[in-house]
């Protein structure tokens, strides 16, 4: 009977100690799970720290010549983990007295939901101390990288900038943006016993790095184009400017200075727009500058020749719904006098008898209407509507830079052209590229691409030396001991209230090739409203070009210094006709174009390029008799005559009349002359060195 009633309480010992037993399995089994299994311990670890993503570490920019335009530097920064803060009003004032920044800023990181946020980037080293001493739980500071430009202002609209999260917004930073940027860091932190946060680890720096770009701009010649540009825009009280420097050679872009420029290292500072590269944003009328291609097109096309001459019409030339005047009144010039005394008559009638469909195709040719393939962001194609929406009043405006929009990169490439023999290269901005760590890897050039003959080119660059001569537009332009080609122009700019061109707002121009019989230099420059009454491209924008391309042209060892040409006004009246044979007119494909045109009273709808002549001394006209003898001819080629014992008048009347080109030296009468007599030249394609000494009577 005993034995039986001890069962029941065995059993039921027997089952408690077997629950007890699973109880310590189940607990042993979940600490082994804890403890041995990898992706649990995170779980704890998550209690005690995270992970930051921290913007990558740049790649330099540097100049051709290694020079430092852009580099990454250590800058602290103070964060916070809301989560981990233990007093946020006590936290948030110590925090705002730290870094000297209002306590509202500082309420509001504190706020944010989440484990991380950034209260202040890239404080000063005392502001760091400061916070560190600080000991907050839940407050930490990191060093991040920011972006620094060593040079500040220099360069800044082609350099660029990067914002804070490290990414580029504007310039090369933002063309190079992928090879420059790298990949994100990530840092691990943890908290301490009392609640700090504390980095733990960093990633490689060189894992993350992002490659090195070298562009083609040299830091020198640079800084020499940023202070004439500087100089001319605070002489002349004007809006702004531009200055590029290309090598025809290679499409390289050696220096483009704009103003007003920005201190990328200040960007926050100053409004988006004005952080632009207005040479590749802003496209503007190029004015006169035009008419050189405009020659260029017609000379290579067949449409007119080198010896023809134009009847100008006294400076009044009526086209269906516009009455075009030039500045001074001029009858007949040769090709090359077009250019030199900038005649706006002159350069219709070669647009019309090119045709419209022939002249935009050439104006595409050069450039313009595209984007320039340089790859720099956000580039302006510029202003060039079809040609079948042209009326004969636009054709006739565009042939003298009204009513077509370039901007300076493109007139720049334009203008190389014709110092290229004939090849338009791409304007190229990057030289070079280095990855992390690795070496550097030349970026090769965009091919060349044949737009005129050679001899075309070179014809028009010797017409394009009578601009910068005595006569010309851009007398002020000359360089001592070195032959110049250039081309002034003055494009009124659109009042956008009236809908009209202004009478007293104005961008002066000058497109030069330095030296022209072998170019090494193409300068644009470009000054923005130049108050004042002088705002020609010949008085306002050539000096600067030859203080310019004089300084620059130091460097590739070619020392010369401006020395404006003597200039004199040519004479009131048209010049006479050559005895030798009638003018040649301007044939079109479909007929002959009148060399006389109805003409109206009537003003003209908008007026046109003002361009004209820098100041000028005045000269006795030319004798008659010095143009009545005939100049022996055939075709295109004239033999040379003698024009020593002849006065300067007489030898410009002669050489006008055969579309000779010529350098004066001196006053007085001709002594000697290169070639000598009886060389056979190319009318309108060689240059007849002259020199002159006091003589018997002077003209």
């Amino acid at each position: 009977m005993r034995a039986a009633s001890l069962r029941a309480p065995d059993a039921r010992v027997r089952v408690l100690r077997g629950l007890v037993l699973i109880v310590f399995l189940v607990l042993g089994a979940r600490a082994a799970q804890l403890a041995l299994l990898p992706e649990r311990p995170e779980l704890g670890a998550r209690q005690v720290e995270s992970v930051l993503t921290l913007p990558p570490t740049r790649g330099a920019i540097l100049d051709r010549a290694g020079s430092a335009l852009a580099v990454t530097v250590e800058a602290p920064s103070v964060y916070v983990d809301p989560t981990a803060i233990e007093n946020p009003a006590t936290t948030t004032r110590a925090l705002a007295r730290a870094l000297g920044i209002p306590v509202d800023r500082v309420a509001a990181r504190l706020a944010t939901r989440g484990r991380f946020a950034f209260v202040a980037r890239w404080v000063t080293a005392e502001a760091a101390a400061r916070v560190e001493a600080l000991e907050l739980p839940g407050v930490g500071v990191v060093d991040e990288t920011r972006r620094a430009y060593p040079s500040g202002p220099l360069a800044a609209s082609v350099v660029g900038f990067a914002n804070i999260d490290g990414r580029g917004v504007r310039g090369a930073e933002q063309q190079e943006d992928a090879w420059l940027r790298g990949r994100a860091r990530r840092l691990a932190v943890e908290r301490d016993a009392r609640g700090r946060l504390l980095v733990r680890s960093v990633e490689g720096a060189l894992d993350t790095r992002g490659g090195d770009v070298a562009l083609t701009l040299d830091a020198a010649l640079q800084a020499e184009a940023e202070r004439a540009l500087r100089d001319a825009v605070a002489k002349h009280r004007a809006r702004g400017g531009v200055i590029v420097t290309l090598d025809p050679k290679t499409g390289d872009i050696l220096a483009l200075a704009e103003a007003p420029g920005f201190d990328p290292n200040r960007f926050r500072d100053v409004p988006y727009p004005e952080t632009r590269s207005r040479a590749f944003l802003d496209a503007v009328e190029p004015g006169s500058t035009l008419k050189s291609f405009l020659v260029a097109a017609a000379l290579d096309a067949g449409v007119i020749h080198s010896d023809d001459s134009l009847d100008c019409e006294n400076g009044r030339y009526r086209v269906p719904g516009k009455t075009i005047r030039d500045t001074h009144k001029h009858g007949l010039l040769s090709l090359a006098g077009v250019l030199r005394v900038s005649s706006n008559v002159c350069s219709v009638k070669i647009a019309q008898a090119l045709g419209a469909e022939e002249h935009h195709a050439w104006l595409r040719a050069f450039g313009f209407g595209s984007r320039s393939a340089s790859g720099f962001p956000n580039e302006s194609a510029g202003l060039l509507r079809p040609w079948r929406r042209w009326k004969p009043v636009d054709h006739a405006t565009i042939a003298f830079g009204q009513g077509i929009a370039v901007t300076p990169i493109q007139l720049a490439a334009a203008t190389a052209v014709l110092a290229g023999d004939g090849h338009y290269r791409t304007p190229r901005l990057v030289a070079a590229r280095r990855p992390a760590g690795g070496d550097w890897k030349p970026v090769e050039a965009a091919p060349a691409r044949a737009v005129l003959r050679p001899e075309t080119a070179r014809r028009v660059l010797v017409m394009l030396e009578g601009v910068v001569g005595p006569d010309g537009t851009g007398g002020q332009a000359g360089l001592r001991a070195l032959r110049v080609a250039g081309k002034t122009g003055t494009a009124q700019k659109l009042d956008r209230e009236t809908g009209r061109y202004s009478n007293d707002r104005y961008t002066a121009w000058f497109t030069g090739i330095a030296p022209a019989d072998e170019p090494r230099l193409v300068v644009v420059v470009g000054i923005d409203e130049p108050s004042g009454p002088v705002h020609s491209g010949g008085a306002v924008v050539a000096p600067v070009f030859a203080r310019t391309a004089a300084a620059q042209l130091a460097h590739f060892g070619i020392m010369t210094r401006p020395e404006p040409s003597v200039a004199r006004r040519p004479p009131a009246r048209p010049a006479p006709k050559p005895a030798s044979r009638p003018a040649p007119t301007v044939a079109r494909r479909a007929g002959t174009l009148a060399a006389t045109v109805s003409r109206s009273a009537a003003p003209p709808t908008r007026a046109s390029d003002p361009e004209e002549p820098t100041p000028v001394v005045s000269a006795p006209p030319p004798r008659p008799a010095a143009v009545s003898e005939p100049i022996a001819r055939v075709g295109d080629r004239v033999l040379l005559p003698d024009f020593r014992g002849l006065s300067v008048s007489e030898v410009r009347a002669l050489a006008e009349a055969n579309s000779l080109m010529i350098e004066i030296e001196g006053r007085g009468r001709a002594v000697s002359q290169e070639p000598e007599p009886g060389a056979i030249l190319a009318a309108g394609a060689a240059s007849v060195r002259i020199r002159f000494a006091p003589g018997a009577e002077e003209s």
